[in-house]
């Protein structure tokens, strides 16, 4: 028995999944025309509750594993969406992918139907687990996110959901769990943080772990989009547009201060730096 043939764990939504767990493709700084698939639908499930978070507020703040979406439901979207005109395939969504038991396999089955490269964008909270580890190893790239140094200013930003079983603090098992995955995944390796004046203290300490860790890249991002108060389906992906509920602007790096701190982490690491502030 595959994995989407087992029940959900989760409903989907009232229009009996009417609404595709396929989203775009919308267009990415990083990666050109990115197509969407969310194996969380139908509500936001995370472990983080960023306070730049694009979905504008987590519903379902969790560490557990479960089938949101049968992957059969999740195939069919892909083969109804314009997938074709996509660069890359991005596994983000509504919150957490690694939350999603069926990712190795909806990995699989994307990149068997559709020859296009892989990218999961994650929080890293999860890859202390072995098992997630190996399924998140089949996409060709991963970009990891870690916004913070230090357990104090993880707690400012991103809010992560206590892990009860833990035995280290929560920065240090996530950094674990990163170093642990660099050493085993043979793919594309990317770090992703959000600098803004609320963490901006955080990146010389940063630049020790980006240095220890070694990714293909270093992505330095600031919240230059609008963050809606609510979720609303369409806050998946690029909501350019106006948002049917009310949006907040947060404090965002200037470009000068974005050129100063990639000097600072390219001087102090020697990696790659790419920053939504330079010329796309």
């Amino acid at each position: 028995m595959t994995q989407s043939s087992q029940a959900p764990a989760a409903s989907l939504p009232a229009a009996g999944g009417a609404v595709s767990t396929v989203y775009g493709p919308v267009r990415s700084w990083r990666l050109g025309q990115s197509l969407g698939i969310d194996l969380l639908w139908s509500d936001s499930t995370c472990s983080f509750r960023c306070i730049y978070c694009q979905l504008g507020k987590i519903h379902r703040p969790t560490r557990q594993r479960a089938i949101f979406v049968p992957t059969d439901k999740v195939l069919a979207d892909l083969e109804a969406s314009a997938w074709q005109e996509a660069d890359v395939i991005t596994f983000s969504g509504n919150g957490e992918p690694t939350l999603a038991l069926n990712l190795g396999e909806c990995l699989d089955e994307v990149s068997r139907r559709t020859a296009k490269p892989t990218i999961v964008l994650t929080n890293a909270t999860l890859l202390g687990d072995p098992m997630v580890r190996g399924e998140l190893a089949r996409a060709e790239r991963v970009f990891v996110k870690l916004d913070a140094a230090s357990d104090k200013g993880l707690a400012i930003v991103d809010h992560p959901v206590a892990d009860p079983a833990a035995a280290r603090s929560p920065i240090e098992g996530i950094v674990a769990g990163i170093l642990a995955f660099r050493r085993e995944y043979r793919g594309f390796l990317a770090i992703q943080t959000m600098v803004m004046p609320a963490n901006v203290s955080e990146v010389d300490g940063l630049c020790e772990l980006y240095a220890r860790i070694g990714p293909d890249e270093i992505q330095l991002n600031t919240p230059l989009r609008p963050v809606p108060r609510a979720w609303y389906p369409g806050s998946r992906g690029n909501h350019g547009g106006p948002a049917p509920v009310p949006e907040s602007h947060l404090a965002v790096l200037t470009r000068a201060q974005a050129r100063i701190i990639e000097k600072t982490v390219r001087e102090r690491t020697g990696l790659k730096v790419v920053s939504v502030y330079q010329p796309q």
